[in-house]
Order: C-alpha cells, then sequence, then structure tokens
C-alpha cells in the first residue's frame, strides 16, 4: 500500500465546509435511509436546544460567530482518485440534506435570505445534481426542493418513502419560534456554528477498518450503561449487585426487541413522567431544568437528584431497579407493541401514532398517571385515556390548520405530566376533559377544511377514522387500519368526488382557484381503493355515484340504494341523529352539508364524553 493509500485523516468541519459544492456517493452496503421520526425528533430538539442558549433577538446576525459550537458526531469517508464515499454517516447527512432543503423552502418568504443552494446541490453545464449523488433519490429530492412536496408512488423504494416521511416530520417538528425572526440567525448558527468531525481515508480497505472499529469494538459507554454502574455502586451486596446486573441484562436484552436505542427514550419517558418536578420556560436563554437534563444526560441527573427519586439507602437503589424500573419497562414495552399493532381496547394507542404529536412528549404523559399498583386493567385504561387524549389534541389543532411542533406544546405537556402522576381512572379522565375543553381549538375547524400539500396525511386519518366509526357503528367487521394502511390489499386513496374540471360547475363558479379551493374541501372527499378513483375519477357526479354503492359505506350514502334495505345502517342514522342523505347531485349546497356531516361524526368520534364514562 502506497503512503498516500495508507494516510487517514480527522479534521472537524462545518456543515457549510462538508456540503458546500462538494459530492458525494454512498457505499453500497448502506445505501438505505433508515432513519425514523424520533430520530429527526431528537435532532431537531438537540439542535433547538444548543442553539437557544445563545440566541437573543437583540443579536446582530454577525453575532452568531461568536455563539457555542454543537458537536452532531463523525462521518466516514474514502477518498480514492478524488472520488468522496461516504462509507459511515450517511443518515446522518441525508437528514441534514433534508433539514435544509425544508429550511430553503421555509425562508422563501422572508425578507432576509442565507444563500442555501450549494450546501444542497452543485450545478455543472446547466446540470444539477444533489451533493449526496445517489441517482435513485434525484426526482424525490428535485420535487422536495422544487415545492416541498413529493408523493411517493409504488416504485419507489424504502430509502425514497423515508426521505419524503422525514421531510414532513421536519414540517411538523420543526419550532414554531425559529420560524420568524430566528430564522436566518439559526439557519447561520446551523450551517457554520454545528461541527463534524470528517474522518477521511485514502483507501477502501482503511475506511472499512475505521467503519468497523467505529461500530464494534471501543464503543463509549451509553447513558444506560453508566447510569447501570451508579446504581449497582450504591447497592450493599455482592448478591444483590449480581442479582441487579442480572436482571438489568434481561430486560435491556428485552427492550432493544422494540428498536436498538429503546432503553434510552424508555429512561428519558420514565424518569420525566414519575419524577422531574421542574420545567424550563418557553422563553428563549432559559436554563435547563429536570426534563431537558433527563433529555441530555439522564444518568447523571439521577446522580445528582437521590432526593426527588427517594433514593436514600442500598435498599432503596435495589428497589429502583428490581420493582420499579422492571414494572415500567414492561408498560413502555406494551405502549410500543400496540402502537404497532392495532389491540382493541389501546386502540387510541395505534390512532395516536398515526396523528399525534412527538413521542418524547407523548411517552411520559402515557406513564405519568400509571402506579405501581395498578392492575392490568386500569392500566389499559389510563393509557388509553392518555392516548385518546393526545389523539383529540392532535385532531383539533390540525381541523384548524395549527401546528403542533414540539416546543410549541412542550411546557404544556410536561406540566400535564405533573398534574396526571399516579391519579386514579377517574381523575385522569376528569384532568384530560377539562383540558380539552379549556384549549382553543375544537371541531368548528372541520366546517372550513380543505385539504392542501402539507396535511394530506391528516386528511386520510381523518377520512380513514370517520369511515370506519360509521361502519363498526353499523356492525361492518372493518376497521381503522383496513382504510389508512390496508394489509394485503388495495391501499386507500383520497378521491375527490368532483373532476378535476370546472366546466362541469361552470353554473356555480368562474374563478378557478374558488373552484378548486372548494373541491379541495374535505366534503368533496372520500377513499376508494387504488386504481377504482383513477378509472372513473375524471367522470361527472352523475356518472360516478352509481359505482360509490360498490365501495365503502361513507362512499355507498351518496347513493340513494344505500338507504334501501340496509337495516343496520338506517338504525344507526335514526340513533344518531345524523344528517346523513342521498345527493343526486353534487353542488356546493351539498358539499357544505355533507362537510357538516363529517363535522357531526367527527363529534360523536371524539366526543368528551369518552373521558367521563371510564370507571
Amino acid at each position: 500500500m502506497s503512503k498516500v493509500a495508507s494516510k487517514i485523516e480527522a479534521k472537524d468541519y462545518s456543515i457549510s465546509d462538508v456540503l458546500s459544492n462538494k459530492k458525494y456517493t454512498i457505499d453500497y452496503f448502506q445505501r438505505e435511509f433508515k432513519w425514523q421520526q424520533r430520530h429527526i425528533e431528537q435532532l431537531i430538539a438537540d439542535l433547538e436546544t444548543s442553539f437557544n442558549l445563545n440566541y437573543d433577538e437583540t443579536h446582530e446576525r454577525q453575532e452568531v460567530a461568536n455563539y457555542n459550537s454543537y458537536y452532531l458526531g463523525p462521518i466516514v469517508l474514502s477518498n480514492k482518485d478524488g472520488k468522496k464515499s461516504v462509507i459511515d454517516g450517511q443518515q446522518r447527512l441525508t437528514s441534514l440534506t433534508i433539514l435544509l432543503i425544508y429550511l430553503n423552502n421555509l425562508q422563501k418568504e422572508q425578507p432576509h435570505k442565507v444563500n442555501l443552494d450549494a450546501l444542497i446541490y452543485s450545478e455543472t453545464y446547466g446540470q444539477k445534481s444533489f451533493n449526496l449523488d445517489v441517482p435513485e433519490r434525484k426526482h424525490c429530492l428535485d420535487a422536495l426542493y422544487s415545492n416541498g412536496n413529493y408523493e411517493i408512488k409504488d416504485k419507489d423504494d424504502e430509502t425514497v418513502k423515508n426521505i419524503t416521511e422525514r421531510y414532513f416530520d421536519i414540517v411538523e417538528l420543526f419550532p414554531d419560534e425559529l420560524k420568524g425572526k430566528a430564522l436566518p440567525f439559526f439557519i447561520d448558527w446551523l450551517t457554520q456554528n454545528v461541527v463534524l468531525v470528517v474522518i477521511t481515508a485514502y483507501s477502501d480497505d482503511n475506511a472499512y477498518t475505521i467503519f468497523e472499529t467505529m461500530n464494534d469494538r471501543g464503543l463509549n459507554l451509553t447513558p444506560s450503561e453508566m447510569l447501570k454502574g451508579y446504581l449497582l455502586s450504591k447497592v450493599r451486596t455482592s448478591e444483590q449487585r449480581d442479582q441487579i446486573n442480572a436482571v438489568w441484562k434481561k430486560e435491556i436484552k428485552g427492550i432493544h426487541e422494540l428498536w436498538n436505542e429503546a432503553d434510552i427514550s424508555f429512561f428519558q419517558s420514565w424518569l420525566r413522567a414519575k419524577y422531574a418536578l421542574t420545567i424550563r420556560p418557553g422563553k428563549i436563554g432559559a436554563a435547563n431544568e429536570d426534563f431537558e437534563k433527563i433529555g441530555t444526560r439522564f444518568h447523571t441527573w439521577v446522580k445528582d437528584n437521590n432526593d426527588k427519586i427517594t433514593l436514600q439507602n442500598p435498599n432503596d437503589f435495589y428497589e429502583f431497579v428490581n420493582t420499579n424500573m422492571i414494572f415500567f419497562m414492561k408498560v413502555f414495552t406494551k405502549i410500543y407493541q400496540a402502537r404497532e399493532y392495532f389491540t382493541i381496547g389501546l386502540e387510541h394507542l395505534y390512532y395516536a401514532q398515526h396523528w399525534g404529536f412527538a413521542s418524547s412528549l407523548a411517552d411520559p404523559l402515557l406513564l405519568a398517571a400509571i402506579g405501581l399498583n395498578d392492575n392490568e386493567e386500569t392500566i389499559d385504561k389510563k393509557l388509553n385515556l392518555v392516548a385518546r387524549f393526545i389523539e383529540t389534541f392532535a385532531v383539533y389543532r390540525g381541523a384548524n390548520y395549527r401546528n403542533f411542533s414540539q416546543s410549541s406544546i412542550r411546557y404544556t405537556m410536561y406540566n400535564l405530566v405533573l398534574e396526571l402522576r399516579d391519579k386514579s381512572v377517574q381523575e385522569v379522565g376528569n384532568i384530560l376533559a377539562q383540558k380539552l375543553q379549556d384549549i382553543e381549538e375544537n371541531l368548528n375547524g372541520l366546517l372550513r377544511l380543505g385539504m392542501h400539500m402539507q396535511n394530506k396525511h391528516f386528511i386520510k386519518f381523518l377520512l380513514s377514522r370517520i369511515t370506519s366509526h360509521i361502519e363498526l357503528k353499523s356492525g361492518k367487521s372493518t376497521n381503522f387500519v383496513t382504510y389508512f394502511h390496508n394489509p394485503g390489499g388495495k391501499p386507500f386513496e383520497i378521491e375527490h368526488i368532483w373532476a378535476d374540471k370546472m366546466q362541469y360547475h361552470d353554473d356555480e363558479f368562474t374563478q378557478v382557484h374558488e373552484f378548486n379551493e372548494m373541491r379541495n374541501r374535505l366534503g368533496d372527499l372520500i377513499l376508494l381503493p387504488r386504481g377504482t378513483n383513477q378509472s372513473f375519477g375524471a367522470d361527472r357526479y352523475e356518472k360516478k355515484l352509481p359505482h360509490y354503492i360498490k365501495e365503502n359505506l361513507l362512499a355507498q350514502s351518496l347513493n340513494t340504494v344505500c338507504y334501501e334495505r340496509n337495516p343496520n345502517f338506517l338504525n344507526y342514522v335514526n340513533q344518531s341523529g345524523l344528517p346523513f342523505k342521498a345527493h343526486d347531485q353534487y353542488k356546493k349546497e351539498d358539499l357544505n352539508e355533507r362537510q357538516n356531516l363529517y363535522k357531526q361524526i367527527s363529534e360523536e368520534i371524539w366526543s368528551l364524553d369518552f373521558f367521563r364514562t371510564i370507571d
């Protein structure tokens, strides 16, 4: 091996240095982008917290140069014949690219823009290519960069799907406080003060050796392992230490079946739920308190806060692991299993997973009310109540075009954790019902709700809940999963009742924008299996109507045939008093009536009576 080929370099660089007018390929063995929402959530929370330690709205932008730096981690590159390949770190670099695309779109309406183009793509002879040069991703990144939206296709691979979903996670999670005057300051800080350590090898062999060493050997202790070491040191006898060590290994191994870093999320959620007392106020520059410190260094927080956890003697440390930790780890596992698989009695955990808020807020809320002496029935009732609150809160916000980024609701939800802590089922229900009554938003927003590029996920969630609800009430066996995922069958898609042809409605519209706004209203939307809507989607309503009787009950209810010899559905309509009716034609008035029907069904689905009838 030549002297150059054997060389290894390591140096810290800003994000701007790493990405500006650079070109990287990605090695075949780590081609897929696999980050999930929790990774993006943690990244944004860490960046926001670090930035806010220095930001002051009275600052001039040049003062950002004196802000603290933030270390994002290492990346490993192979530099062979002048071509750089990412051996380790593509998850981080891909996520940064998506974040930069979002920030670039966000600042389009800002008076002061930061030029981010060179960090996202480079151009040669008029041909644009992204700095992470992977051909399979280009069409997706092009769409996100150009208009902030991409429609996932059947042929798209896992990476394209994840890139699209993570982009919309950023849309939902990015803090409102950073979208106004602070935005150019944050972009400056992100690109110039956030650093990566770039390890460059000049041969593939050396690059792979570095990759293996970083991932298999010599790893630093995790916060969980450091917490274990501290707790074990406080147990009196070697017999107890051996027992706790064995228990720890077994339980951590079990929770890792959820995902590799599930133990980190568990300890953050459990300690916040049961022991944290103080919260950082929402104002910029405020010092971190219990909730924030647990999120960054929970092992240190436990060591510094024995009094809050009532760890006063060796037996307390023993019971903390052998009783408390094991109990709450089982509840945490139950939560994540119910989020993954639709479970009767815990169904709102599944719903809230698909329309709720960040797990760093949701998980402490869910664990807060659980007591060590609660039986399984009580645990399930409390979890379903809190999950129902999370879902309802998120639906209220979505119905009114309101963002629920982590930062905008964090202070409220952490305070709610304190209110729910160790309460009874009835107390939990009363507290949550009152919270929902007190918030500004409600379901009246559904009367104005329409679909746009950024809320299609919510619209599909809403239609899936409405469709499955009326079918369940009418004795059918379908459920939310059928319409939101439909595993094993054709996926359902949002169908416009009106075709995209204004000439069909020239008696009511003269302006295209008015027609498009009305056509995208909730009252013009139903769910149909993929392929069905394409087959007659361009037809007039009168021609579509006979086809609807073959589809789900929400679609059928447009047709008069649905109201003939359909006793279960008719009984439901009579008992509920909902204003179902057939529509032989579909004018603006019909659409408004239908929108009102959807709103009233939603009021039945998310009735606050749910919180008061749990005993």
